[in-house]
């Protein structure tokens, strides 16, 4: 048996982050949220995400109840840089490896993020694991219309101040900083 991490929301703009935790036989999944105040200045420059992160699959490892000598296949994504120096210190490099997640685990991660959204009144793109970029916009479309919205955006990516809706977040961002 073999017990496979995968992350999903990473990239979009909207909610934290979902870590899941899947276990071939018997069909376990179980996840966890990284909050999305970890994507926000001053956490998301400190790259506190990573250390959340690390918590998050130890947590999930310990819910899983990970069997002695059983391997731990973990999705090759930076948000889990962390995470897998911490393992290899734990348990050793020969039972941890960094993949490419596929199939159940990557599929349910992403539903339970999905869902996520979903429960904030968002209606996710059919399409967007294909087109990216047209999630991102869709996203920044939702935010828009509701600027109210704004509690549910990562908003700790620099670039993102080049749009008018995240400008007076950094801006008083960057004066309370100051202060």
């Amino acid at each position: 048996m073999t017990i496979t991490i995968d992350d999903a929301g990473v990239g979009d703009l909207l909610f934290g982050v979902i870590v899941g935790g899947f276990r071939e036989e018997p069909r376990e999944f179980l996840y966890e949220v990284l909050d999305i105040k970890y994507f926000r200045s001053p956490r998301f420059r400190r790259k506190q995400y990573l250390k959340q992160a690390s918590t998050a699959v130890f947590q999930l490892l310990k819910r899983l109840r990970l069997r002695v000598g059983e391997p731990i296949h973990i999705c090759r994504g930076y948000v889990f840089d962390k995470a897998v120096v911490d393992l290899q210190r734990k348990y050793g490099d020969d039972r941890v490896r960094r993949v490419k997640v596929v199939g159940e685990p990557q599929r349910l991660t992403e539903i339970a993020y999905l869902d996520e959204i979903r429960n904030l009144g968002y209606k996710p793109l059919d399409e967007r694991e294909r087109n990216r970029a047209k999630s991102f916009f869709h996203m920044l479309n939702w935010l828009k219309q509701n600027p109210d919205r704004l509690k549910y955006a990562k908003t700790g990516w620099p670039r993102l101040s080049r749009y008018r809706l995240f400008q007076s977040q950094t801006q008083s961002r960057s004066k309370r900083a100051r202060e």
